[in-house]
């Protein structure tokens, strides 16, 4: 399996995971909670993965952490009724950013 594989993979259990965290309700609702902890070891399972494959490790991590930002924040926005505005908007359009530049600066050397 490819490192850009692994990373979606990582990127989607994380996603998981912490949307579940959110409808666990505090560790109070099994099955969410059981997702919580099996998301988040598939998540690590999967970036430990993209970094055994050769993916640079600020490359690796700041693309999950966007994607998972970005993914959360969107799913928050239209499936949990949470408000979004133009300053968080603003927020994720930088973060977004950020990684592009980090990938650019890690191809560029």
């Amino acid at each position: 399996m490819g490192a850009y594989l692994y990373l979606a993979l990582a990127i989607a259990a994380e996603v998981t995971a912490t949307i579940s965290l959110k409808l666990s309700d505090g560790f109070s609702k099994l099955g969410p909670s059981i997702l919580v902890v099996v998301g988040y070891a598939i998540a690590f399972y999967g970036l430990s993965q993209v970094l055994k494959a050769g993916l640079p490790i600020g490359v690796a991590y700041a693309i999950w952490a966007a994607a998972g930002v970005a993914l959360v924040a969107a799913i928050g926005v239209l499936f949990l009724r949470e408000p979004l505005n133009l300053a968080m908007v603003a927020g994720l359009v930088l973060v977004i950013g950020g990684v592009v530049l980090i990938e650019l600066g890690s191809a560029a050397q």
